[in-house]
């Protein structure tokens, strides 16, 4: 077909999806010159503020001799004939966004994660050492500073991530495989993708725009050479790009980066309700005509959630006007925000609309998580405790609903005698119902020889 049928094709394309259909600023080639349009400008404008960072660690190993293993050597020797403590260097790389021209970088945290020394490459070949000045695992993010000595660096701009679409245009820049500085063109996919990883603020973009090895931690930028969102992870079996990339919103990545150059403290804000998404199961049982929405199941005493009135039963729509439809969108929405002040959260109660006032609150310790190694004669001696409270679930990672006692470090000897494990909750102990370590050590305390207790081991 020749190229002035299909400029013309494109033309009727154009006029036909001209208004609503197509955005003024989003609209396909009309001309010959814009068929031949580059992606060079943006590139040249924001691959400047993409830089290569280097990772070293210090691993200790044991030597291991050829008597290790041997029956005889162990019965009478132990563990002498196992060699001494050697050390070895473990290396790795990724890569990181200039976001303030004093030298704050941003990156991933399993990037980072564990590293001695941490080395930055710019794209001009220099090289600098970095200090983390926030690392955090829940959203998969590390802040970093270099000392420029006063130059100022290039750097990107967070973009809005709320307003971009499934088909924009994007490009990941980054360090795959270590062969340097790279960028790959592709889409938004599709968004709000959860189930992609451990962490607890997950809601991804995701883009077939090819990401491998060593893209973590670098941009996913828009058409107008913005921050759309940091290179995280990819789906893939064999290691390299199949087309299916995830990148963390800019907007959960600024409120990280405004929280380290503010002390360098990130404070969340806790809902203190939660629930399960509306299916198709339950929206038929409540008389919906489709799926969405939160089913409330729970509601903390006391918590945020409470305060504003939410009752078990109710159906959250939005979260300061937008659509949530998935715990993990509540969450991430809600850890958006910052301690203080208000947002207006819309529910169905009923066939009633309502709209509540959730206060943004930090979540209490209470009580306190007095960690604690348990001493004494009993089978529980040497077991390590702290007290749960919203705030110290939150902390580690498990259900801030869950109250009790949690088990942090256990020996083997007690594991196998007492059946105790690392992450137990325990609930009851000699018939006491358990609400802080003070009740386990009154009943072990009263009868140290007849222990009886109930633990909540993963649900």
């Amino acid at each position: 077909m020749k190229l002035s049928r299909i400029l013309l094709l494109l033309s009727i394309f154009t006029v036909f999806c001209s208004g609503e259909l197509i955005a003024a600023d989003k609209k396909v080639p009309v001309s010959k010159l814009e068929v031949q349009l580059s992606y060079a400008p943006v590139v040249k404008r924001a691959a400047p503020a993409v830089v290569n960072i280097y990772t070293k660690r210090v691993v200790k190993t044991r030597a291991l001799s050829p008597f290790t293993n041997d029956p005889f050597f162990q019965r009478f020797f132990g563990d002498r004939f196992s060699g001494g403590p050697r050390e070895r260097i473990e290396r790795s790389l990724g890569s990181g966004v200039i976001v303030q021209s004093d030298g704050v970088i941003v990156t991933n945290f399993h990037v980072i994660e564990g590293a001695d020394k941490i080395t930055v490459a710019l794209s001009d070949k220099r090289e600098f050492e970095a200090e983390v000045i926030l690392s955090d695992e829940k959203t998969d993010l590390a802040v970093l500073r270099i000392n420029t000595d006063g130059e100022a660096l290039p750097i990107l701009k967070f973009s809005d991530s709320d307003t971009i679409e499934v088909g924009d245009l994007v490009l990941a820049i980054g360090n795959p495989f270590g062969v340097g500085q790279t960028v790959t063109s592709g889409i938004v996919s599709a968004l709000a993708r959860t189930q992609v990883s451990d962490q607890e603020y997950q809601f991804f973009i995701q883009t077939d725009a090819a990401v491998n090895p060593g893209n973590s931690g670098g941009a996913l930028i828009g058409m107008n050479g913005e921050l759309i969102g940091i290179n995280t992870a990819i789906f893939s079996r064999s290691g390299g790009s199949n087309g299916i990339g995830f990148a963390i919103p800019a907007n959960m990545v600024r409120h990280v980066v405004s929280s380290a150059l503010m002390g360098g403290k990130l404070v969340r804000p806790w809902f203190g309700g939660g629930g399960q998404a509306v299916t198709p199961d339950i929206a038929e049982s409540l008389g919906f005509d489709r799926p969405g929405g939160i089913l409330v199941d729970d509601v903390y005493p006391g918590g945020p959630a409470d305060k504003a009135g939410l009752e078990q039963g109710d159906v959250i729509l939005k979260l300061d006007g937008k659509e949530v439809s998935t715990p993990q969108a509540l969450r991430y929405y809600t850890g958006l925000e910052k301690v203080g002040g208000t947002i207006p959260l819309e529910i169905l109660r009923g066939e009633k609309r309502m709209i509540l006032t959730v206060p943004l609150e930090a979540a209490p310790e209470d009580p306190l998580r007095n960690i604690t190694t348990l001493t004494g004669e009993h089978l529980l001696y040497g077991v390590k405790l702290a007290n749960l409270s919203p705030a110290y679930a939150q902390e580690i990672g498990i259900s801030v609903y869950e109250r009790g006692v949690i088990v942090l470090g256990v020996s083997r000897m007690v594991q196998r005698r007492a059946g105790v494990r690392r992450g137990d909750v325990f609930k009851i102990v000699n018939g006491h119902k358990v609400k802080s370590i003070k009740d386990i050590e009154k009943a072990l305390y009263e009868d140290p020889k007849n222990i009886d207790f109930t633990v909540n081991r993963a649900g």
